[in-house]
């Protein structure tokens, strides 16, 4: 079976909806940041969901991403991220088409 796979990124993506995952402290959370440029039209303004619990987060960002069609990138700099929620990959690290 195929897990899904997600693109680890650095900053916001203005072509993508993020899932922001974060630490303060013991807590753990995850923002879901949606910029309307990336939306086609379909959010009437820039979406971000403030501070949800890390599990729903995830959950909830790739519900939204499905229905408003955009694809879903991570910004992760705490390594909160979770194996059963998929491979998490870098860009730069996939090989180049024909090297794989």
């Amino acid at each position: 079976m195929t897990s899904n796979r997600f693109e680890q990124v650095d900053e916001r993506a203005e072509d993508a909806m993020t899932l922001v995952l974060g630490r303060e402290g013991e807590k753990q959370y995850g923002i879901i940041e949606c910029p309307r440029s990336a939306s086609q039209g379909r959010l009437p303004k820039d979406f971000s969901s403030g501070e949800l619990p890390l599990k729903e987060a995830f959950r909830s960002a790739v519900r939204l991403a499905n229905e408003f069609k955009v694809p879903m990138v991570v910004m992760d700099p705490d390594n909160l991220w979770q194996a059963e929620w998929g491979q998490l990959y870098r860009y730069e690290d996939e090989p180049e088409a024909g090297q794989r």
